[in-house]
């Protein structure tokens, strides 16, 4: 197993089994099954952070989108854009770094939060000459 895939594993995996309130999520969006885990920075290796580029702190989140096309399950390359919001009315403009490896194809960024932050997620899936679909969920988060 490639080493990105690895770390993209582990990080799914970390976030589906460490806690419900961290467990993985999808929605139908358009053409797309989109999955998605928001979570803390903190659940990284440091090991992992570091191989990646990756602040670890208390206080950055990482989000994972994997998108699928509904119909034959195969991951599709689809430049996500988007924000997130705190309580206090801070937004953050998501940058989404795209991670392949084999047919599987990821999306990662990182934001900041403040602890027991309820942090709005909005993100856009561009689609050609359609209305694009929009990701929106809201969660928790705590600094540890």
């Amino acid at each position: 197993m490639g080493l990105i895939k690895q770390v993209i594993s582990g990080m799914l995996l970390t976030a589906l089994f460490s806690s419900p309130v961290m467990a993985e999520q999808k929605q139908q969006l358009g053409p797309w099954e989109v999955h998605y885990s928001a979570f803390n920075s903190t659940f990284l290796t440091p090991e992992v952070a570091a191989e990646y580029g990756i602040t670890r702190s208390e206080k950055r989140g990482l989000i994972n989108l994997s998108i699928l096309d509904k119909e034959t399950g195969a991951a599709q390359s689809v430049k996500p854009k988007g924000f997130v919001s705190n309580p206090r009315g801070g937004v953050q403009t998501l940058e989404f770094e795209e991670i392949t490896e084999g047919d599987a194809v990821y999306y990662i960024a990182s934001f900041i939060f403040g602890d027991e932050d309820w942090m709005r997620f909005n993100i856009t899936l561009p689609q050609q000459g359609k209305i694009n679909p929009t990701l929106e969920f809201e969660q928790q988060f705590y600094q540890e």
